[in-house]
């Protein structure tokens, strides 16, 4: 693990909390919905041979750019979307940069509770892997790419690790991956109850929309009782999960130990050191494979690493850094 400083944010903007919350509220969110709007994206839902549906947006280079005749497919956070202001304003910033981006939504996000009657959990990388592999069959490119933000992060590597060379991907990069789940849960615990009040008004929210789509899953009541994040885990693991409790379901999504041992294309994780949700102690919990290079930045907050009161995110040139590394390359 390396610990490296280029990103060095103004004294004003070093609070974690700050850095956290200006990556999906503020001037970025604004910046988004006016981005959105403009964007000619193409909207998809991409039903795998298994029969599961997600949907996705889908936009080439920006004209005024030269093209790279690369894609990036990214992937959400747990309870964001394709729509997200950091997911929006990242597509926008690769897309001025030559490259094709396919915003990719997990089960259940996105306002798409009414695609499939099964209850999103966060084991589910091989439909993810499925629609993307979908995708890319319609859609050929030399060089292709997977970028993810937090759990979306997690999804990135685990499916560059199962399925990077089916998928033909060049490369990865995850953003604030939680790298032990139970760890990570007992941190938002720890830290400013908004982050917990946040995920939890999230989910209900979500799981309220699936039963009205799928009443007959039957889990008003226990809903309704449950007013904590624990209580929704202590009710929603075993009854729609094949975990019979939260360390068990936590510990299937684990990155530590020997899980990225098989990856076999470049990976590249980025963390910062005062993440409040994902402590960067837990990366010293991964053996890390040949292929995975684990960046550390003393500032970022949680998906953050905003550099002014645009909110402009250093994440997005960084990105594009790395992209190009690899497409040079290539040749």
């Amino acid at each position: 693990m390396t610990v490296k400083q280029p990103f060095t944010p103004p004294y004003f903007l070093r609070n974690p909390h700050i850095q956290s919350i200006l990556n999906s509220v503020g001037p970025r969110k604004l910046r988004a919905k006016r981005l959105v709007k403009k964007l000619d994206s193409q909207m998809l839902i991409l039903t795998t041979a298994e029969g599961v549906r997600l949907a996705a947006e889908f936009d080439r280079a920006s004209i005024t750019a030269e093209s790279k005749n690369a894609l990036v497919i990214l992937l959400h956070g747990w309870e964001g979307s394709s729509k997200s202001a950091y997911s929006v304003t990242t597509a926008k910033y690769l897309l001025d940069n030559g490259f094709d981006v396919l915003r990719l939504n997990m089960r259940d996000h996105g306002d798409t509770q009414h695609l499939n009657p099964e209850v999103f959990n966060s084991t589910m990388t091989d439909e993810v892997a499925d629609a993307a592999a979908l995708f890319l069959k319609d859609h050929s490119y030399p060089a292709v790419f997977m970028a993810g933000f937090s759990l979306g992060a997690s999804f990135t590597l685990r499916i560059a690790t199962d399925r990077g060379p089916e998928l033909g991907l060049t490369a990865a990069v995850a953003i604030c991956p939680p790298v032990d789940p139970t760890s990570a849960m007992d941190a938002m615990d720890k830290t400013l109850i908004i982050y917990e009040k946040y995920f939890f008004y999230r989910w209900t929210t979500s799981l309220r929309k699936k039963l009205k789509h799928f009443p007959e899953l039957d889990f008003g009541a226990e809903l309704e009782r449950a007013k904590t994040l624990d209580d929704l885990n202590i009710t929603f693991i075993p009854k729609f999960t094949p975990y019979p409790d939260a360390q068990s379901y936590f510990a299937s999504y684990t990155l530590t130990g020997d899980r990225l041992k098989a990856l076999s294309v470049p990976a590249h994780l980025i963390a910062s050191l005062d993440d409040p949700i994902i402590p960067a102690v837990d990366l010293e919990k991964i053996n890390c494979p040949e292929h995975l290079s684990i960046e550390v930045q003393r500032y970022g907050g949680h998906c953050g690493f905003i550099q002014n009161l645009a909110a402009h995110s250093w994440i997005e040139p960084k990105l594009v850094q790395i992209f190009d590394g690899h497409l040079a390359k290539k040749g």
